[in-house]
């Protein structure tokens, strides 16, 4: 009998087995590539349809009316020379059928327009060329309205339009965000510090906002934080509390880490953070002095806080 499940411990696995351990494995290493270009060929796809395109047409529609206005017909490129037998052949197709009754001038800058649309596709720079016009504009747009005089025109517009309806109960949230991301106040987020949450011996990783409101340094008698405490896997939704100052311990740890830290579920540590190898023994860390709401955290010998037994 011992020698059966001996045997059957040695047995060596079947070839479904090692299919699926190295499929995983193989999966494992390839997928955050695989995933990461293709998010990021998507967002190029989404720019392209949606920003470079529409541009694209505009520059088309700009070229066609500007260019017989600056260079005399036998100066004018390939593209915009459109021969009497070509417009009698649009017409005789089926797709020409509703230019029949218009002006010939029409049907000439019709043809203008496709031909310059597959001189266009064919030449991929020129594709490229809405993507720089908006990266441009986007500058532009920066430069103008990063005066004192410009700011004062913006604010006067976007008042104006955020008392659309519709509008207003979506562009300040919208702003907000945007300003939380890439605001000349990064995110607002002063520093990362540790806070006991939601109960005492739970600690929980937060971004400093702000000082906190008169009420509640009046009702705590000391000075409090208003801390953020996001949510994983989105962390620009979470809760805000209201801590004392004193009971805030700061993280040597930047916005950025800490926000990776959050979308991971706190799998991404930095290195500098990462656990001891087991058997090294950790530094203890200095923490605050007892608080004066009578909450009181104690140095532990682990690496960590804790709070004193009751």
């Amino acid at each position: 009998m011992a020698r059966n499940e001996k045997t059957q411990a040695k047995r060596p696995d079947s070839f479904m087995e090692d299919f699926r351990r190295f499929f995983g494995r193989g999966l494992a290493v390839l997928l955050p590539s695989i995933l990461t270009l293709w998010l990021l060929w998507q967002a190029f796809v989404f720019l392209f349809n949606n920003v470079a395109e529409p541009i694209n047409r505009g520059i088309r529609v700009v070229v066609v009316e500007v260019t017989p206005r600056v260079w005399p017909e036998n100066q004018q490129p390939e593209f915009m020379q459109v021969t009497g037998a070509q417009v009698d052949e649009f017409l005789a197709a089926p797709e020409g059928r509703q230019f029949r009754d218009r002006p010939q001038a029409v049907v000439r800058q019709h043809l203008v327009r496709e031909q310059l649309g597959e001189f266009w596709n064919q030449h991929w720079y020129l594709q490229g060329a809405g993507l720089v016009v908006a990266i441009m504009l986007i500058y532009l747009a920066g430069l103008l309205l990063g005066n004192y005089l410009g700011r004062r025109v913006y604010s006067r517009i976007e008042r104006l339009i955020a008392q659309i309806p519709g509008f207003k109960q979506v562009y300040p949230h919208v702003k907000q965000l945007v300003e939380l991301i890439m605001g000349d106040r990064k995110a607002a987020f002063r520093r990362v510090v540790m806070v006991q949450y939601p109960r005492r011996g739970i600690w929980t990783l937060g971004l400093v906002t702000s000082d906190s409101f008169v009420q509640a340094v009046e009702a705590t008698g000391t000075p409090c934080l208003a801390v953020f405490i996001p949510s994983t896997p989105t962390p620009f939704t979470g809760f805000t509390i209201t801590v004392p100052r004193d009971e805030a311990i700061d993280v040597p740890m930047s916005i950025d880490e800490a926000i990776r830290f959050f979308i991971t579920g706190g799998t991404l540590v930095p290195d500098r953070f990462a656990a001891t190898p087991q058997g090294e023994p950790l530094k203890p860390q200095m923490v605050p002095a007892p608080s004066a709401s009578g909450f009181d955290v104690a140095p532990a010998t682990n690496g960590t806080s804790r709070p004193p037994n009751p």
